[in-house]
C-alpha cells in the first residue's frame, strides 16, 4: 500500500483544519476516547456540533485564537491507500512553516473561501507551491453551504484560478467545491452540489497516481552507510548502503562517484539480504561496486552517462527561518541529502515578493520568513541537479553550526 503526503493551504478561516477534521472523522480514523475528548472541548457543543478543527490545532494558543500556527501532522488510511497530511497556517509570518510542510508534499490542497474567492493569500500559497515545484494541486472551494450551493459563484472561481495557475506554470490542477462543516463531496457525494460531476475529495485522494511521479530517467544514489563487517565469513565484503531518490540501477552499469569523479561498475545489488539484477527508486539498496575505491558517506554513486553538476558555488532560492537575521558573509553546515559540508553565503542578490514574484532590492540583513536569491560558496563540491528539474537532488538546507538548529531551506536554481 503506497503512501500520498499531501499539505492544505489557504487564507486565515478558510476552514483548512475544519477539513482534515472532516476527512478523519467521515473516513472512521478518530479514536473513541478522541472522539470524547474533543466533544468535551468544542466551542459549538451547545449548538449540537463538534468542532472538527480542534484535531489538527493541537496548540493551547491555536485553540485560543481559532487559528493554526505550526504545521500539524495527521496519519490515516483507507482500505486503499495511506496518507500522510500536514495542516500549514495560513498566516504570512509563518511561510517557513508552509515551507517545511510543503517540501515533500505530493499534493497540495488549496482551500478558497467561496465567500471572498481568489484572494491575496490564494496567491501566495500558490506561489509557494510552484517554488516547491509539488506535482499536484487540488483547488477546494469551500464553504459552499453559506452561499447556498450555486454552480456560478463555483465556476466563476475556476476561472479566476485559472489565470493564476497559468501564469505560475502549475500542473496538474483539479477542481472541487465543497462544505468542509457539513461534510459536502468530502467522502461522500453531495446531494446539495448535484451539478458537480466529479469525485468527491476522497476519491480524489485516493485515486491520484503517484508512483509515475518518481523520477526513473536520472538515477541518484547518496550513500548513507559503508558496510564493512570485516568478519571471517564477510572479511572482504564491502556495501555502499543508501536509498535510491530517483532512477534505476541494473548490475553491470558503469557509474561515477561524485565529488571524486572515479568511475567504475556495479558488481552486486542486494535489496533486503538478497541479491537482485536491478533496483529502482524510491527503493532502499546495497550497492556493490567492481573496484576497491574510496567511496564515504554523503557521496553520490551516478551513471557515468548523466552526471549531475557537481559544484562549489550554489545559486539558490533561500526560504530564511532563523531567528537570528541572515546575512552575507554568514557561515553554516550545508546539508544535502546525506552530504554535510561547511559554507558561507557569499552573496545575497535580491529579495522575493512572495506575494507577487517581484524582485526587491535587499536592504539590510534577511529577516524570518523572508525569501531570498542568493549564492552559496561551499567548502567542498556538492553533487546537485536543479531543483526544477530534480526535486529530491535539488533541495538543500542551511544549519547554524553552534545550535545545529536548520535555519534555511534552499531550492537550488
Amino acid at each position: 500500500m503506497d503512501i500520498l503526503r499531501f499539505i492544505t493551504a489557504g487564507s486565515v478561516d478558510d476552514g483548512k483544519s475544519t477539513l482534515i477534521g472532516r476527512l478523519l472523522y467521515d473516513s472512521k480514523s478518530i479514536m473513541i476516547d478522541q472522539l470524547e475528548a474533543i466533544e468535551k472541548q468544542t466551542r459549538n457543543r451547545e449548538e449540537g456540533d463538534i468542532d472538527l478543527a480542534l484535531l489538527t490545532d493541537g496548540l493551547r494558543a491555536e485553540r485560543e485564537q481559532g487559528i493554526t500556527i505550526d504545521v500539524a501532522y495527521k496519519y490515516f488510511s483507507t482500505p486503499k491507500r495511506k496518507f500522510i497530511i500536514a495542516d500549514a497556517p495560513g498566516h504570512i509570518q509563518y511561510t517557513r512553516n508552509m515551507v517545511t510542510g510543503a517540501s515533500n508534499a505530493d499534493l497540495i490542497i488549496i482551500l478558497i473561501d467561496a465567500r471572498h474567492g481568489v484572494i491575496e493569500q490564494t496567491r501566495r500559497h500558490s506561489i509557494v507551491a510552484s517554488l516547491l515545484n509539488i506535482p499536484h494541486v487540488i483547488v477546494a472551494v469551500n464553504k459552499m453551504d453559506m452561499v447556498d450551493y450555486p454552480q456560478d459563484t463555483y465556476n466563476n472561481i475556476v476561472i479566476d484560478y485559472a489565470a493564476v495557475a497559468a501564469s505560475l506554470g502549475l500542473p496538474q490542477v483539479t477542481y472541487i467545491p465543497i462544505s468542509a462543516l457539513h461534510g459536502d463531496n468530502i467522502v461522500d457525494r453531495s446531494e446539495r452540489l448535484s451539478w458537480y460531476e466529479g469525485e468527491t475529495l476522497l476519491e480524489l485522494l485516493e485515486n491520484l497516481e503517484v508512483q509515475t511521479d518518481a523520477n526513473l530517467v536520472h538515477a541518484r544514489f547518496p550513500v548513507q552507510y559503508v558496510i564493512r563487517p570485516q568478519t571471517g565469513l564477510l572479511h572482504d565484503y564491502r556495501g555502499f548502503a543508501g536509498k535510491l531518490i530517483s532512477g534505476i540501477y541494473q548490475k553491470g552499469d558503469q557509474v561515477t562517484i561524485l565529488p571524486s569523479g572515479l568511475q567504475t561498475r556495479i558488481s552486486r545489488i542486494e535489496v533486503g539480504g538478497e541479491e537482485v539484477e536491478e533496483v529502482f527508486a524510491p527503493q532502499s539498496a546495497v550497492l556493490h561496486l567492481e573496484d576497491d575505491i574510496d567511496v564515504s558517506r554523503g557521496d553520490v554513486i551516478v551513471p557515468s552517462h548523466d552526471l549531475p553538476d557537481s559544484t562549489q558555488e550554489l545559486d539558490v532560492l533561500l526560504c530564511w527561518m532563523g531567528n537570528k537575521p541572515l546575512a552575507e558573509g554568514n557561515r553554516y553546515l550545508l546539508q544535502i541529502n546525506s552530504r554535510q559540508v561547511k559554507s558561507i553565503v557569499k552573496e545575497i542578490r535580491y529579495k522575493l515578493d512572495v506575494n507577487s514574484l517581484q524582485q526587491e532590492a535587499l536592504t539590510g540583513t534577511v529577516g524570518l520568513n523572508e525569501v531570498v536569491r542568493a549564492t552559496i560558496k561551499t567548502a567542498s563540491p556538492v553533487a546537485c541537479d536543479t531543483y526544477k528539474h530534480l526535486r529530491v537532488n535539488g533541495g538543500a538546507i542551511l544549519i547554524d553550526e553552534t545550535s545545529n538548529v536548520t535555519v534555511g531551506a534552499c531550492m537550488i536554481q
